[in-house]
């Protein structure tokens, strides 16, 4: 899979994290705290990149992505009890919008660290997948 040491050591940061913290803090703690991991694990990132969302070929907007690591992978948090389908949905269209393979969804806010790692299925590195994994 490409980019699965990357999103590995990714999700090793992230689990040392909610090992130390646990669940119950607001979404902003686990980010500072991952900043802080994923920097001693020398891990390259830009937190809450702004990136330009456009619509065939016109700038409609923007959206800040709480981490983009290493310029290839979207990293999005949460601090919910539960993921959802609306928060899949959110990690894909990321990953569309900005034209990005891979991305990762990873939840702090339940009792055990939950993540997903999601593929843009309309980008050229992906199209032998026919599902979002």
């Amino acid at each position: 899979m490409k980019y699965g040491d990357l999103t590995g050591r990714i999700i090793g940061c992230s689990m040392k994290v909610h090992s130390f913290l646990g669940s119950g803090f607001q979404e902003v703690i686990y980010q500072r705290a991952l900043a802080i991991e994923m920097k001693k694990q020398g891990l390259g990132f830009k937190r809450e990149m702004t990136m330009t969302i456009f619509y065939d070929d016109i700038q409609i907007g923007t959206r800040r992505v709480d981490f983009f690591v290493e310029n290839n992978i979207m990293l999005e948090l949460k601090a919910v009890s539960e993921l959802n389908d609306a928060h899949l949905a959110q990690a894909i269209n990321y990953l569309e919008a900005y034209k990005l393979p891979v991305g990762l969804l990873i939840n702090f806010g339940s009792r055990s660290l939950t993540f997903k790692r999601v593929y843009n299925t309309k980008h050229p590195d992906n199209k032998n997948f026919g599902n979002n994994i």
